[in-house]
């Protein structure tokens, strides 16, 4: 991994432990927003609007499956992004 993909794990991990309300290392790269953390829909959607946001991208409905854990919304943006 480079730099800046490292620094964006770090910046999408501070997003989704602020949204769940759950300290950082509550958080793996492959712990379960769902049966894990206790989230619900609403905070899917509310991390996906912060990511769109924060990265200025646009997240397909199709990939919110793959968006499960750390690891899969790390690969969603950086795709999203073009890199």
């Amino acid at each position: 991994m480079t730099a800046t993909v490292d620094g964006r794990a770090q910046d999408i991990k501070d997003i989704v432990c602020e949204i769940l309300e759950i300290e950082s290392d509550e958080v793996t790269e492959t712990s379960l927003f769902k049966e894990d953390h206790g989230a619900d829909s609403l905070r899917a959607i509310e991390i996906v609007a912060a990511l769109e946001r924060r990265y200025a991208i646009v997240i397909e409905q199709t990939e919110f499956p793959r968006m499960v854990n750390l690891r899969g919304v790390c690969d969603v943006v950086v795709e999203a992004a073009g890199r």
